[in-house]
């Protein structure tokens, strides 16, 4: 099975706002970048967004170390989702679970793949998560250029 690091990131400003995300991918010697932006979203869809589009880019199945800064995505893969789905995608407090169109997608992403999920410290100089920061403000830039 092939072997990729995924590094992903979210980006918004104003929250919501105009918001981008980045994922920076790494297969042996090779390297792919990926982003896009929406006009009015949240930090926290941009987060799930990067990861989604990152695992659905690979073509087969994939052991994929996948690395994000964001808590929210981490949490909710590791301790939340499994939950969720078994009281019909509705929190602890019977809420529905917010972002569940893309918690729902993620969940579809993963399941070709056997990923192992880790956290790394936003801005704090760790190359793959600076690269992808980077990546998702580009596309937040480009998007506000074009109009």
């Amino acid at each position: 099975m092939s072997e990729v690091v995924i590094y992903t990131d979210g980006a918004c400003r104003g929250n919501p706002g105009p918001g981008g995300w980045g994922a920076v991918l790494s297969y042996g010697s090779k390297k792919m970048e990926l982003y896009g932006a929406e006009k009015e979203t949240t930090n926290n869809r941009m987060e799930l967004l990067a990861a989604i589009q990152a695992l659905e880019s690979l073509k087969r199945s994939c052991r994929v170390s996948l690395y994000t800064d964001s808590q929210y995505v981490r949490m909710g893969i590791l301790e939340w989702m499994e939950n969720w789905k078994k009281r019909g995608w509705k929190t602890a407090a019977r809420k529905p679970v917010k972002n569940q169109d893309l918690w729902i997608s993620l969940d579809k992403a993963i399941e070709r793949h056997d990923v192992d999920w880790h956290w790394v410290k936003g801005h704090s100089g760790i190359e793959g998560n600076e690269h992808a920061d980077s990546l998702a403000n580009q596309a937040i830039d480009q998007m506000l250029k074009a109009g």
